[in-house]
């Protein structure tokens, strides 16, 4: 969601050396062709050593996206002698360009975008794209090769979990019914992705496959390059609010996004998506594990999910 507004600093400064710091979950991702296009890569494995780290880079002017205190604080341990940001949470003292947050309710993607407008940079795409290297690719077929999936095949992939919590699944009885049915009705392979703290609910869903489904669990055996290449080769995705769903949307593929507690207005793909949700008394709740019946989710049928999906077959290539 961060794409479209690096994407006008890096334009903005053409002759500017940029590096771009990201944690060593996503900073893969910063690997790919984007329009941010950095100068270096700067990965950070955990936040003590972050300041040190940033420090030895020597940057004359730090922009900071995230709008936390702690990230302004670790910008001026660094020594860093420009700080630029939103002056929220107590930090405006800690920065040396502080802009007002906007007031309205915005997607991410246009908060970030919101940021780099009021410093005097031009975003002029809406949407993230990345463009996966060769060997992303490569990667992306052996791991698939190997678990029995050739090229021809026509791919359908499902992300059941979500990081920030239970709340945000989709039962995965319900995700059983949609793959039966893409398997047996549209005769496309299903794979399962997503990371090693999603595998009970690969297991529940595969504990619930009956024979003869044509499926595949990825789920915790990639790691985000291989994650990017394999969604990538899907025809369709379906998952809940997570890092999945947004990078599937970047890489070109059409999702299927089910949104339950969180806010789809802030957090939905960008681009050309179905986003369902059921408008209940309680979303967007945004916790973390739901106090009563899960109904913003288990609202959601299989019929719904499995329509998106066939709708998005339908309509593209073979």
């Amino acid at each position: 969601m961060a794409l479209p507004a690096l994407a006008a600093l890096r334009a903005g400064l053409p002759g500017t050396r940029i590096a771009i710091a990201a944690a060593a979950a996503v900073a893969p991702v910063f690997e790919e062709g984007t329009a941010a296009a950095p100068d270096e890569l700067v990965t950070i494995p955990d936040r003590g050593r972050e300041a040190t780290i940033l420090a030895a880079g020597k940057f004359d002017t730090a922009l900071l996206l995230t709008n936390s205190f702690r990230s302004a604080w670790t910008a001026r341990r660094a020594g860093i002698p420009e700080r630029w940001g939103f002056s929220g949470n107590l930090r405006g003292f800690l920065l040396t360009r502080a802009i007002a947050r906007p007031r309205a309710r915005l997607h991410q993607a246009a908060f970030y975008a919101a940021l780099v407008t009021d410093l005097g940079f031009v975003v002029t795409e809406s949407t993230p794209h990345i463009a996966l290297r060769e060997e992303t690719a490569r990667r992306a077929d052996l791991v698939l090769t190997k678990n029995g999936v050739t090229s021809p095949a026509r791919l359908v992939g499902f992300a059941p979990g979500a990081a920030y919590g239970h709340a945000k699944r989709w039962p995965p009885s319900r995700v059983a019914q949609v793959i039966v049915r893409v398997s047996r009705e549209l005769g496309a392979v299903c794979v399962l992705v997503g990371a090693a703290g999603d595998r009970d609910a690969g297991r529940e869903i595969e504990s619930a496959l009956p024979s003869g489904v044509r499926s595949v669990n990825l789920i915790g055996r990639t790691d985000l390059g291989q994650l990017a290449g394999v969604l990538a080769r899907c025809s369709a995705f379906v998952s809940n609010d997570s890092g999945a769903m947004h990078l599937a949307a970047a890489v070109g593929v059409p999702v299927t996004a089910l949104f339950g507690p969180t806010d789809e207005r802030a957090t939905a793909p960008l681009g050309d998506h179905d986003v369902i949700v059921r408008q209940v008394f309680c979303r967007p709740c945004m916790l973390r594990d739901c106090p009563i019946d899960h109904r913003c989710m288990t609202r959601i049928t299989a019929d719904d999910v499995f329509n998106a999906v066939s709708a998005r077959l339908a309509a593209g290539p073979e």
